[in-house]
């Protein structure tokens, strides 16, 4: 039996990852192969392509296969990066945070992280500008109630300085402090709020 791929079936292929990333909601390994193969089938399609003078049905073909492909690449990285800089809100911008996990990292692609460090310093550098007055890493999903909160320590963080002073967090302790000292601690995990 014969392998009868047609051309546009490994862009459809990259698609339907994209998709069940989506309806999964994870994050799933770069395909770094399959990303490749349509790469190395789009040449292909130049070649075959550069050198007519006359329109053919097939030619049309050729050139129809050619934009879809790059389509179906820009659409499967355009959806990467969302889910990327998803992680990245979703953590507090704790790019750090992000880059530990070991289940993660393996996900990426060398180019993935590069592109969450650049996204982080671009993020850093816009903030600076007015970090004295507003926090743009903060979860905004739920406002809070209070302007301080009881929490509890899950892991240990260290010396975390506070507009009141310095706060050693360590293991099993609880304490009542500003939650805009603590909000970066809560969303990567370290604390919990009681």
């Amino acid at each position: 039996m014969t392998d009868t791929r047609q051309f546009g079936d490994l862009a459809t292929q990259l698609i339907a990852e994209s998709r069940r990333s989506t309806l999964t909601d994870t994050l799933l390994k770069y395909n770094d192969n399959l990303v490749r193969s349509i790469i190395r089938e789009q040449r292909d399609l130049e070649k075959m392509t550069e050198n007519s003078q006359n329109v053919t049905p097939a030619m049309l073909i050729y050139q129809t296969t050619i934009v879809r492909n790059k389509r179906c690449l820009l659409a499967y990285h355009k959806h990467r990066m969302d889910r990327l800089r998803d992680m990245y809100w979703t953590a507090g911008g704790a790019l750090p945070h992000i880059l530990s996990n070991q289940d993660i990292r393996s996900k990426l692609s060398p180019h993935e992280v590069d592109f969450l460090r650049q996204y982080s310093t671009s993020v850093m550098d816009y903030r600076a500008g007015f970090s004295n007055e507003l926090d743009i890493t903060a979860s905004i999903t739920h406002p809070p109630k209070d302007l301080h909160v009881l929490v509890h320590v899950i892991r240990d963080c260290g010396i975390i300085q506070t507009e009141l002073g310095t706060i050693d967090f360590q293991k099993g302790q609880r304490f009542m402090v500003r939650r805009a000292d603590i909000e970066h601690l809560i969303v990567q995990g370290y604390l919990e709020e009681v």
